[in-house]
């Protein structure tokens, strides 16, 4: 060492940085680290998948099994009787504790015999293609945790939803268009908190489209004067700056996500416009999902565009249903929740409803695509078989029916089962976590090995609970 040659101090703030707030930086770089090891995608199933594709159609609010696929003649035959076993408490408010019989005609369809209500004729003509789950159950008795905890299998926000799940599980199929989609008119109780990617990286988000703004994606036009030449040289820049910081910065997964996402909007400019371009499909094929008639419009155009996106292989499709007729004065803003006179509020709700989805299983039949599409038609929880006030039904989280359809499914097959009123789930009863195993497992994914390391614990979807539902698949 040359004595003579000068020694530069550092400053106090560098000294602060490097020693004393180094230290705390270090317990944080070893905390990021702890969660952030392993994370890299699989991008590959642990089996053979069953399907590519999801479409799935969530009935916010809580449509009645006993007035839609869960035929129950006892409840028709003891009207205004009292229900025995009934629990007044069991929903959000108060019931009477007596039968309320389905005001709705019922009739076998399809070789299978399936039985249902005339509210769903377009729905019904499919019945040989579905699993129905007749004895799904929640942990929740209200809207929005219900909502959560079918979707993320915790009843409190902060956790990811199935499709960020699916996302990071397997990656993308199209570069030039997301993962995972979620549609919504009024958005549902609980909101983003059900479709979140929670803890995992915010790459593995949805994009949303909103039927209030025609599905209009936006900051995606390119801004006026600028060519792709020149806005790809910017995205390159801007894309060297943040590597150059991530690097400095290797634990800021949300950097990373920031830059993929650039690339994406970058990417999609081409590719979503097409792809949602609904003018493409022939008259028919409009007419076939009713986007010429003002009840089935909005949700038709999201099926559609459903349809499109599996076509162009996005892997997760969700949409929350809004129904757009409302007659008996009171508009919800939970669709199927039927409180005050189940008849009006379910016959608004299926007007809008059943067209659309017999269209989009008739339409991926016929494109060939439901071989490689899963179909679940369902809400949060269902309702009660006792009245709310005279002519409404409760929230009931003890008995719901979920249909499924599709790739891997065995048609006309019914699981499970209520009681003889419909009221609880009493054979083979099926939690949430049985259902997000059995749709992971269609996918190609295990749901037990399907985890995320978060706060020093390996997180699943499922939890630590779940069983694939093997009866139902072929």
């Amino acid at each position: 060492m040359n004595v003579d040659s000068p020694v530069t101090l550092p400053s106090r703030r560098h000294f602060l940085q490097s020693t004393g707030m180094g230290l705390g930086s270090l317990a944080l770089a070893s905390l990021l680290h702890e969660q952030s090891s392993g994370q890299e995608r699989r991008q590959q199933p642990h089996h053979a998948p069953k399907i590519r594709s999801v479409i799935w159609l969530f009935m916010t609010g809580g449509p009645s099994q006993v007035d839609t696929f869960d035929y129950k003649p006892e409840l028709q035959r003891r009207n205004g009787q009292v229900l025995a076993g009934a629990d007044p408490s069991t929903g959000f408010f108060q019931t009477s504790g007596r039968c309320l019989a389905s005001p709705f005609a019922w009739r076998q369809h399809g070789n299978s015999g399936s039985w249902v209500s005339e509210l769903l004729p377009h729905t019904a003509r499919h019945v040989d293609d579905m699993a129905f789950l007749h004895s799904c159950y929640s942990l929740q008795n209200n809207h929005a945790p219900a909502s959560i905890e079918l979707m993320t299998g915790v009843n409190r926000p902060g956790y990811p939803s199935m499709g960020s799940w699916i996302n990071y599980g397997l990656g993308t199929m199209n570069e030039n268009l997301p993962a995972f989609v979620v549609m919504h008119d009024t958005k549902p109780r609980g909101d983003d908190n059900i479709w979140t990617p929670g803890f995992l990286p915010k790459s593995n988000q949805p994009l949303t489209l909103d039927a209030r703004r025609r599905e209009e994606i936006a900051n995606l036009t390119r801004a006026t004067g600028m060519g792709e030449s020149q806005q790809r040289s910017q995205l390159d820049i801007l894309r060297e700056l943040n590597q150059s910081h991530q690097q400095q910065r290797p634990q800021e997964a949300d950097l990373a996500a920031r830059i993929q996402s650039f690339e994406l909007a970058f990417r999609m400019q081409q590719a979503a416009p097409e792809a949602m371009d609904l003018r493409q499909e022939s008259r028919i094929v409009q007419d076939l999902y009713g986007l010429n008639q003002r009840d089935t419009a909005t949700f038709g155009r999201q099926c559609l565009l459903a349809r499109r996106l599996v076509e162009r292989n996005v892997r997760f499709v969700q949409i929350f249903f809004s129904a757009t007729r409302i007659s008996g004065g009171a508009v919800n803003d939970v669709p199927w929740d039927g409180h005050s006179d189940i008849n009006v509020n379910h016959r608004d709700c299926a007007a809008s409803m059943d067209q659309p989805v017999g269209a989009l299983l008739t339409d991926l039949k016929a494109r060939g695509l439901l071989d490689s599409t899963l179909v679940v038609w369902g809400g949060e929880f269902g309702r009660t078989s006792d009245s709310q006030g005279a002519s409404g039904r409760d929230h009931n989280p003890h008995a719901h029916t979920i249909f499924m359809a599709g790739g891997g499914i065995r048609g006309g097959v019914h699981y499970g089962a209520t009681d003889d009123f419909g009221y609880k789930a009493v054979h083979n009863r099926t939690s949430v976590h049985d259902i997000q195993a059995t749709v992971l497992h269609l996918l190609g994914l295990d749901h037990t090995r399907l985890t995320y390391r978060f706060n020093g614990r390996d997180f699943r979807l499922t939890d630590v609970a779940g069983n694939v539902i093997r009866d139902i698949l072929v």
